[in-house]
């Protein structure tokens, strides 16, 4: 059964990265009461960086637990509290390569649409004080689900996810990571990607400037 494992919320703080400071908020915590989801966040939860944090499009980032037994096979890590990735749900049941670009989820009561992987910026590598882990992590493709809230509603660990739409199966998370990571693709799968109608707007404004400087 697909379920949430934990919960995890957190406030932007600022940290010290290579003798600068940094405001962040990926560092995020299990929470076991029932918080609410809204259009753009979990209660109690706020991004630091809105130019390229947040927004409708990634109101909700989720993170299954197949990627942290992965992990802790990779990584020299001391605490593996849920939350590490900067995720709000932890999931078990939702790995990248069988979630697909449009599938709607019931998470708890409230209704999320999967709408783009997660592509990490420098921060990751402050959280886990390494500055080669952004690379490690874009090279194991194992990206995460941002989600957009079509419904509102509550969430607590151990609520059920259901799978109530599935558009169709022509893009996975790791399908998208692919193609973004690698910068390459026929042009078919190019189509697919510039006009899949639930594909993150801004990650399909990226992809088709990435065919335009291909094809001129």
């Amino acid at each position: 059964m697909q379920r949430i494992v934990s919960v995890n919320v957190g406030l932007p703080q600022v940290i010290e990265w290579q003798g600068k400071p940094v405001s962040t908020g990926i560092f995020k915590s299990p929470v076991t009461t029932r918080l609410r989801i809204s259009r753009l966040n979990v209660a109690g939860d706020q991004q630091a960086d809105l130019s390229v944090h947040g927004g409708p499009d990634k109101a909700v980032y989720a993170y299954d637990i197949d990627h942290y037994a992965y992990w802790k096979q990779q990584l020299d890590w001391p605490d593996w509290t849920y939350g590490l990735f900067g995720e709000n749900l932890t999931t078990d049941g939702l790995p990248d390569p069988v979630v697909y670009i449009g599938s709607v989820y019931r998470v708890g009561s409230a209704r999320l649409q999967v709408a783009q992987p997660r592509f990490p910026c420098f921060k990751l590598n402050a959280r886990f004080n390494d500055r080669s882990m952004v690379r490690t992590f874009s090279n194991a493709m194992r990206c995460g689900i941002y989600f957009r809230v079509l419904d509102e509603g509550d969430v607590q660990a151990g609520d059920s996810i259901t799978l109530e739409e599935e558009p169709d199966r022509s893009l996975s998370i790791r399908d998208v990571a692919e193609v973004y990571f690698s910068r390459s693709a026929n042009s078919e799968r190019m189509d697919q990607l510039v006009n899949h109608p639930f594909l993150a707007k801004n990650l399909k404004n990226h992809f088709k400037r990435f065919r335009w400087s291909i094809e001129k």
